[in-house]
């Protein structure tokens, strides 16, 4: 458990950045030359190959080179630990909306009244 998340944590570190973020978005349609994705910003190729460099560490991008011409592509399996961890935290507090509802609605029920298919869970 402890190595998923720091993978999931590289991620979100990848992720958590603008740049590296627009670079995933515009490779969601497609692989694309590492020039032509530099062209898009205002930053020296220098500083755009540390994005690339920081998302290809992380799993979230490779690149193949070609002759002259290095080409991105976005692995797009790496983005459902992002997925998984949303979806369960999304279970997570629809569960607890669900108990603050039956809470409010019926605050005569216990904890004690719950049944067995309401499982207490604990964010991560």
């Amino acid at each position: 458990m402890a190595n998923y998340s720091a993978e999931m944590d590289g991620v979100f570190v990848a992720l958590a950045d603008p740049t590296r973020r627009a670079v995933v978005r515009h490779l969601g349609h497609g692989p694309t030359s590492v020039g032509d994705l530099a062209r898009e910003f205002t930053m020296t190729l220098p500083s755009f190959l540390k994005h690339v460099r920081t998302l290809e560490e992380t799993g979230l991008v490779h690149t193949v080179k070609n002759g002259r011409v290095r080409t991105c592509v976005l692995n797009r399996e790496r983005l459902t630990l992002v997925d998984d961890w949303l979806a369960q935290q999304r279970r997570i507090w629809e569960q607890r909306s669900d108990r603050l509802e039956q809470f409010v609605t019926d605050p005569d029920r216990t904890d004690s009244d719950r049944t067995d298919s309401e499982p207490q869970e604990r964010p991560q």
